[in-house]
């Protein structure tokens, strides 16, 4: 697939990550839309992400703290649901991860 199709669809997910984040822990109600939402977005970042890492092949470590901004992304509902975290700092945290993981990909810094 072509390299600009693969990262079209990896910002689509993100995009869509970042809806589910927002109606999961903001608005309250259509968690269940929102929930699936959220985890189609996340195998979506995931394979295309991988598939990317591929088109060409990256000797680079920068992916594998991408891999844990993921899974952070991927727990943050729980957390905010279990009160482990307000929901305000989950989505700040998020944000921040978001940040950080679009610098790393743009970047490729190590």
């Amino acid at each position: 697939m072509d390299y600009l199709m693969l990262k079209t669809l990896h910002v689509a997910g993100v995009i869509g990550l970042f809806t589910s984040l927002g109606a999961t822990l903001l608005a309250g109600s259509g968690k269940k839309s929102a929930s699936i939402l959220h985890g189609i977005s996340l195998l979506l970042i995931l394979l295309v992400g991988f598939a990317m890492l591929k088109k060409p092949p990256m000797g680079q470590s920068w992916w594998m703290i991408k891999t844990g901004l993921w899974l952070f992304l991927g727990l943050a509902p729980v957390l905010a649901k279990r009160k482990v975290l307000p929901a305000w700092l989950v989505l700040a945290l998020s944000l921040a991860a978001a940040i950080a993981a679009a610098w790393l990909g743009l970047r490729k810094p190590f």
